[in-house]
């Protein structure tokens, strides 16, 4: 158990009328015990230094600790201090646990239910086959990335006189702005970039400043559930958009609700399906909204890792009414932990987003964006993407390999060849729910496709990533997964 040392001042209540400075110590002591509020392994603060911090004689504490140990709350030895022992055993339970919950907290709860996608969602705590959130972070240069974070943190002080106009680190901003436009064709420069923590508040903020109660916004179907989280928690309406080989279907859409607010695409990298949306339905989409007036959040999800065929510039690239919002992050492409994405907004919108942002935060500059821009302009930043893309391609391979090989008969893997997951289609008859719990019980993560629908029939399916797993773990893997899928293995253990 980790030891943890209380160095904090404890809130003791107030002695009552009559009660002795000991034993007034001694209950509130073994209170905060019971109470969890010192925990098993906190070492206390020695009695000269308890008696100073509370206004009490040194004899008093001393008695008080004698007590609690007596009685196998403490445990004392020279040399190591007081601790609380990490034999107590809570005798009571916490105050108010067993109190119904006031009615705020009720409201709040049943305005807030959990969102469709996450019913029975199965996060495993260890990363296995075939996680899709996670990139190789075995292969990230991570003593490098160290080494330029100790060389920010030695001239900590001329940070902290960075300036802060809420947009983020502007030298951060002009590199994206260089990256984004030489690698995706994106039109910007720095001061149409918003810093934030990522894709899922970037588009909370967004749906925020552009939608209202009852807006209509076309989304793919299936598509990004994230994307219909923050939008419906403004009260917006989905209107369902099927995609089909080359992408979104604008006809579908215009048909639907032609005059709809705004879209949602992911063109790159189709998610959670894989196509690469056309020209041909990339000039359709920016067409429809400068007639009507309506934006479109462009979302380049995994564009940067192509596996063959030339890059297909970002939506963006084509615009020429600003109808086109680019959404970005270097979460998949770093490690999961850094927590910075991107936002770039037409430039006559940028005051209008950053007078409504700064009513959720005034400041947005972190260490983290200092090292990230060192590691961009350095070149590291691209050499790592080569690199990356050479391995995701192979392990894709292997995927493939290892699905002909095993999963023949009960699994098609989608020939798309980018991005850091695959889309599978069952072929043994079971629902995508079915095949993910089946894949679960054999300590296998996948993601059921039907969790990305929100009007579309069931394409029976999962989602396997395979960028976080090397050729053995991969191949073991398909293994398990074949096992899982296989009806008659099922039959037999029903």
């Amino acid at each position: 158990m980790t030891k943890v040392v209380s160095s904090f001042e404890l809130s003791l209540r107030g002695r009552s009328r009559g009660q002795s400075l000991a034993n007034w110590l001694y209950v509130e002591l073994r209170s905060a015990i019971l109470d969890g509020r010192l925990k098993a392994g906190a070492q206390l603060p020695a009695s000269r230094e308890f008696a100073r911090l509370y206004r009490v004689s040194r004899g008093t504490v001393v008695n008080a600790f004698e007590r609690l140990q007596d009685e196998g709350f403490l445990h004392s030895r020279v040399g190591v201090g007081t601790r609380v022992n990490t034999t107590v055993h809570l005798s009571q339970p916490a105050r108010g646990e067993n109190l119904e919950p006031p009615r705020y907290i009720r409201q709040a709860i049943s305005s807030h239910p959990k969102p469709k996608p996450f019913v029975n969602w199965v996060a495993f705590d260890e990363i296995r086959p075939f996680r899709m959130r996670d990139p190789a972070l075995a292969e990230f240069p991570a003593e490098l990335w160290a080494r330029i974070a100790a060389r920010r943190r030695r001239t900590f002080l001329s940070w902290l006189q960075e300036g802060d106009d809420g947009y983020g680190y502007r030298p951060l901003r002009e590199a994206i702005a260089h990256y984004a436009g030489s690698s995706r064709g994106v039109k910007c420069d720095a001061d149409q970039i918003v810093v934030t923590s990522g894709v899922q508040q970037s588009l909370d903020l967004l749906a925020r400043f552009l939608l209202k109660a009852g807006d209509r916004v076309w989304i793919e179907d299936p598509g990004y559930f994230g994307a219909a989280i923050a939008f419906a928690r403004v009260g917006a309406k989905m209107v369902p958009v099927p995609v089909d080989k080359d992408g979104l279907v604008v006809a579908s859409g215009l048909k639907s609700f032609a005059y709809a607010r705004g879209a949602f695409v992911t063109p790159a990298h189709q998610y959670p399906l894989g196509m690469t949306m056309s020209l041909g339905r990339r000039m359709e989409l920016l067409t429809w909204a400068h007639r009507t007036g309506a934006f479109i959040i462009e979302d380049d999800y995994d564009s940067e890792y192509r596996f063959e065929g030339l890059p297909v510039p970002a939506l963006q690239a084509f615009d020429t009414h600003s109808s086109v919002i680019y959404v970005g992050t270097f979460t998949k492409l770093l490690f999961p932990q850094l927590r910075t994405g991107y936002v770039v907004l037409p430039r006559s919108a940028m005051e209008a987003f950053m007078s409504f942002k700064r009513g959720t935060d005034f400041h947005s500059c972190n260490m983290d964006q200092a090292v990230l821009c060192d590691f961009i302009v350095e070149g590291h930043f691209a050499r790592h993407l080569r690199r990356m893309r050479d391995l995701y391609a192979s392990r894709l391979d292997a995927l493939m390999e290892y699905g002909r090989k095993y999963l023949t008969g009960l699994l098609e893997i989608s020939e798309t060849r980018a991005g850091l997951y695959t889309a599978a289609f069952l072929k043994n008859g079971m629902r995508s729910r079915e095949a993910e719990a089946v894949a679960a019980r054999h300590d296998l993560e996948t993601r059921a496709l039907d969790r990305f629908c929100l009007k579309c029939p069931d394409p029976q399916g999962l989602l396997l990533g395979f960028a976080a797993f090397d050729e053995k773990a991969i191949r073991a893997g398909a293994v398990r997964l074949a096992t899982a899928l296989d009806r008659s293995n099922f039959r037999v253990r029903s």
